[in-house]
């Protein structure tokens, strides 16, 4: 029963679009509810909840081994681990306070603790039980509301209801509350997402940017160590330039997640900026690409990559960042962005800034490892030609699976989101699709279009209810352009992002203080 539990929430994730299993989470935790509701020794408890998990998260994650064996080991044994944590709190309550009690309070505990376990840097967060019906749009509109932080504690409330069916302890009178329940939970999402496509459709005209997205289909290893920084801009700059022949001349172009391989902005690759600007002078339109970047840090920790820089003579204490850059017609200042959440051991080793030993756990792939963390939610702004000034946010690629990153961004004012990101590492399998799923959330919570770039794997556009178009097939060189909406309102869930976990967090505390009352008297 705990691998049959392990085997529902793996296949629930989000895989292939075509493949719509998302209900099967909503029954998925029953099974192992049931299997532990008599096991009273910690050990075999242990056993079967870290199975389950242990099975989730292979199904779910196996595809990162693509990119680095060793690296999709630790995943997911690190991350079952950490999915147990939520279940040992509920073995617990059921000790001290009895099986239903628990039940109470889990989904109290499960969102508390994803959100508290997302806070820190050692988290993938990808698996947050909310991500699970990401496809499954007309359950998720309300998450503008409560972001995806509702979504899981609805997943869990959903999963609880069902348990409770099957156990033949139940009244009659019980089981007729919870069908209700269950009927109401189902209902009340679907309604309110009648209303907000109703909405959605019926607006009027809205102000909105032409964006069009570059997709250079270049193999993540060859564009670090075989292909040279002019055979990289050349596919760059001519596949832009097929975007500037159409009738329909963008406002924005986009390139992805390090399209620039190299250090551009350092003065020795002066030559490739200044051909860099020249291309966006010719065109009249700014562009939006990812670069690796750097700067001194003098007396700080930091040393990055000196030969994989190509710069040749760096500073001993030397940071480098992944970040994105935006180039404006008619020169003036480079707009920088410096990724914030970078993905643990693969771009950075967590706390290594403390400890700087810790770097030789790193899980290099090509490329620079050992990045820098970004400090600033950098909103960019760029003017378009009917002078309109255009204010966006860019997030790289990881940083789409942190909601309350996000509402960062648009609560500095971000009228659309942008996001870079090279999914190419993942060949064919579901991993990219993955990704772009968990960025639907994103533009639902905070009702903000999304432009997404990849270097290859998944290239298109969502509207503000997740809606996605314009897209541009994976391992396909490609150019896609599509009218983006602005928009200024703040969604409840943009200005509150962490009500719902706080809350729950709160509540647990309280199971807490009741279950150690029950357990004196």
């Amino acid at each position: 029963m705990p691998l049959l539990s392990g085997l529902l929430l793996g296949v629930s994730f989000p895989t292939w679009p075509s493949v719509h299993l998302e209900p099967l989470a909503w029954v998925a935790l029953v099974p192992l509810l049931l299997s532990l509701e008599h096991e009273e020794r910690f050990a075999p408890f242990f056993r079967k909840v870290w199975a389950a998990m242990l099975l989730f998260c292979l199904i779910a994650l196996w595809w990162v081994s693509l990119a680095t064996f060793a690296g999709g080991v630790l995943t997911v044994f690190a991350q079952s681990l950490f999915s147990t944590v939520p279940l040992l709190f509920f073995h617990l309550f059921r000790k001290r306070a009895g099986y239903r009690f628990a039940l109470l309070a889990l989904p109290f505990i499960w969102t508390g603790w994803e959100w508290a376990y997302m806070q820190q840097d050692l988290s993938l967060g990808w698996l947050t039980l909310g991500n699970t019906q990401a496809n499954l749009l007309w359950m998720v509109q309300y998450a503008d509301i409560f972001g995806v932080w509702g979504v899981s504690f609805w997943v869990v409330t959903f999963n609880v209801c069902a348990l409770l069916l099957f156990r033949r302890k139940e009244l009659p009178v019980v089981r007729a509350g919870v069908v209700t329940l269950m009927a109401v939970m189902i209902v009340t999402p679907l309604l309110y997402a009648r209303h907000v496509f109703d909405l959605a459709d019926s607006r009027a005209a809205q102000p909105s940017v032409r964006v069009a997205l570059v997709q250079p289909d270049i193999d993540p290893h060859e564009k670090w160590d075989v292909l040279s920084r002019d055979e990289t801009l050349f596919r760059l700059y001519s596949q832009t330039a097929q975007a500037m022949d159409a009738a329909y001349r963008p406002d924005l172009v986009i390139w992805p997640e390090t399209a620039i391989p190299f250090f551009i902005l350092e003065p020795v690759n002066r030559p490739y900026l200044l051909s860099l600007r020249q291309m966006v002078e010719r065109w009249q339109t700014p562009v939006l690409t990812g670069v690796p970047d750097s700067e001194p840090l003098a007396g700080r920790y930091g040393r990055g990559d000196a030969a994989a820089s190509g710069i040749g003579d760096l500073p001993e204490a030397w940071a480098t960042y992944n970040a994105s850059m935006l180039l404006l017609p008619g020169g003036g200042p480079v707009q920088r962005y410096r990724k914030m959440r970078l993905v643990p051991f693969g771009e950075r080793v967590p706390y290594s800034e403390y400890l700087p030993w810790l770097e030789s756990l790193s899980f290099s792939m090509s490329g620079i490892s050992s990045w820098h963390k970004g400090q600033e939610a950098t909103v960019m702004t760029f003017t378009t030609p009917e002078g309109q000034e255009v204010r966006m946010a860019n997030i790289i690629c990881y940083e789409s699976i942190f909601p309350g990153l996000v509402t960062r961004f648009v609560r500095n004012g971000a009228e659309f989101l942008s996001l870079v990101t090279n999914d190419g590492w993942y060949g064919t399998s579901y991993g990219p699709w993955q990704h772009a799923a968990i960025g639907r959330l994103r533009c639902i919570e905070n009702r903000r279009a999304m432009a997404r770039c990849a270097n290859t794997g998944v290239t298109l556009f969502y509207d503000r209810c997740g809606r996605s178009y314009a897209e541009i097939p994976w391992w396909q060189l490609g150019v896609s352009a599509a009218d983006v909406p602005l928009e200024t309102v703040l969604t409840f869930y943009t200005k509150h992002p962490d009500l719902v976990p706080h809350a729950c967090l709160g509540v647990s505390g309280l199971f807490v203080v009741v279950a150690v009352l029950r357990r004196r008297r």
